[in-house]
Formats: structure tokens, sequence, C-alpha cells
């Protein structure tokens, strides 16, 4: 008899363990992307509906690709505690829908004023910039509602409260959004590094702290794999910035799939133009240390976390 749909995921996930000798990360990564990308297909359905369009306007952008590196991460500090990437699948889709809310927000004319998205018309080119509005709105919300519905064999329902929590807190007024806010504010500004620090960890790092907690708490982790994990997660979504910043002076519109140069014409506090090209790269590099090392007390089920963390430093999108 063959094997139904959740027994065939997890047999294909379970070929390139974590653990096992001859880890792939690429294999690992196009893996976990599938597995991503069906449960968002699942999370964001198209109707026939009055108003389907903002539905037709949500999909647009949630499945337009990308690397999905956040709810991965999530899966990977699951795994690496324990756990089963099915325990984090509600959190995976969860942070991959408030991650496209904030691309198609910032995207809009009032903001970075973009006209492309990983290499196709941003959402408010083809809906209007209203209904791109209301699809990231209703992104937003809806992750929460996913979340909320999460089904863990090693997290009871106190404990996905507080991933519910960690996730709002990264999001809103203490870290995504004021991070955005900050970053406006600060155009055309001076600014030091220890509040390009603050802005980053924020508007970038804590949606990536969300991810590797969250992931772990759902996997089970005790007190000292969380803390470890809280350590990879701030050096490594700060580092992810950083590379960011690079891109935009380094890579071309077409490599990225976005304009590039943006920064320095919006006159935004980044990285190479505090401390320069070469001092940035370097420390990406001292960032990806930190966050490995972090990881010394785990065995070879937290290989995806560290891979990927060389990976954040090198990729060339």
């Amino acid at each position: 008899m063959p094997s139904s749909g959740p027994a065939r995921t997890a047999k294909r996930l379970a070929q390139n363990s974590p653990g096992s000798a001859a880890f792939d990360l690429q294999h690992y990564l196009k893996q976990r992307v599938q597995f991503v990308e069906q449960a968002l297909d699942r999370a964001v359905i198209c109707r026939d509906v009055p108003g389907a369009r903002l539905l037709e306007a949500m999909r647009y952008s949630l499945t337009a690709g990308g690397k999905r590196l956040r709810p991965i991460l999530a899966i990977a500090s699951c795994e690496a505690v324990g756990g089963d990437p099915e325990d984090a699948v509600g959190l995976a889709c969860a942070l991959e829908m408030i991650h496209t809310y904030s691309l198609i927000h910032d995207d809009l004319p009032c903001m970075d004023d973009d006209d492309l998205r990983r290499g196709r018309p941003t959402n408010h080119k083809v809906y209007g910039e209203a209904m791109a509005t209301l699809a990231g709105d209703a992104l937003l919300t809806d992750a929460f509602k996913v979340l909320a519905r999460t089904r863990s064999k090693r997290a009871d329902a106190a404990v996905i409260l507080e991933v519910v929590a960690e996730l709002s807190d990264a999001a809103g007024s203490a870290g995504m959004v004021i991070g955005q806010a900050l970053d406006i504010m600060s155009e055309g500004q001076p600014t030091d590094l220890d509040t390009l620090e603050y802005l980053h960890a924020r508007k970038t790092g804590a949606l990536f702290l969300a991810s590797v907690r969250g992931g772990g708490r759902l996997g089970g982790a005790d007190p000292a794999q969380l803390q470890a994990l809280t350590e990879y997660g701030s050096a490594l979504g700060l580092a992810f910035q950083v590379r960011d910043d690079l891109l935009d002076v380094e890579a071309s519109t077409e490599q990225l799939g976005k304009r590039t140069h943006k920064d320095d014409a919006h006159g935004k506090a980044t990285y190479p133009a505090l401390i320069g090209v070469e001092k940035s790269r370097a420390f990406a590099h001292e960032l990806v240390d930190r966050a490995i090392g972090a990881l010394a007390a785990f065995d070879g089920r937290a290989e995806p976390l560290r891979r990927i963390a060389s990976f954040v430093v090198e990729r060339a999108l």
C-alpha cells in the first residue's frame, strides 16, 4: 500500500538528515524549500469568493520564490534539538508570510518605491497600491492564525503561546517595524555604529532570532540549548544584514532580482558606508564565526545551522 503524503514527506526529509556523515547543504535547502512551499500553498488558497483578487495578490508575492531562509532556520533549529520538521511547519509558514508582507510594504511608493522584487514586478505594480497594502495586511494577520494552530509533539500549548508572543514582538513595534521606522528616520542623517547595530538588530535580526528560538522551543529545547540558539540567531541576523548591505554595493540588479545601489541613493545608514567594504566583509565573517561557535555543544543535528551560517556570508543573492 502506498505511503500517505505526510509519511512520504517524512521519508524524503530523512534521506539527507542533519546528522548524516555526507551532509549536503544544497540538497537539504532544496528539500526544506519544497516542504515549506507545499505548506504555504495550503496556508493561502485562492477561492472563488467575492474579493478573490486579494487572495490572488497575497499568493502572487508569497509564491514568488526566494531563499525561504527564515522558515528553514526554524525547521533546522527544531531538528537541532531533536524535533521533527512537522513540529515547526506552522512557525515556518508564519515567518514567511510575515517576511513577505514586509517586502510588499517596503516596495510601496511611500517606502522604498521599488518596481522589481525577485525578478518580477512588485505587488503594487500588478495589483495597485491599495490592494498591495491589503495583501500585506492580510498576510501579517493570517500568519498568526497559522501559527496558533500549530501542533507539536514536543511542545505544549504554553510553549506555543510563548512562540506566538515572541514572533509578535519580533514583527511589531519592538522589532521589525521599529527597525524600519528607524531606517527611514536615519536617511541622510549621521549614524554611529551602535545606532546602526540597534537598527539592524530590529529591522532584520529580530525575525531571524524569532526563527531559531521559536524552532528550538517547538522542538523541545532545554534552557541551555535555547540560550545557545539565541546567541546563534543574534549573530546570524546581523551577519545577514551586513552581507545584504554589501550586496547592494557589489551586485547587479540582474543578479539580485531587485534594484541595487538604492541604499546610497537614499542616504541610508549601512555598514559599507560607515566602515567600508573590506571591514564590513571581515565583520560579517566574524559574526558567522560567533554564530557557529555558539553551537559548540550541539551534535551533528545542528550541522544545517552551521552550514547555513557560512552560506549567509558567501551568498551571491
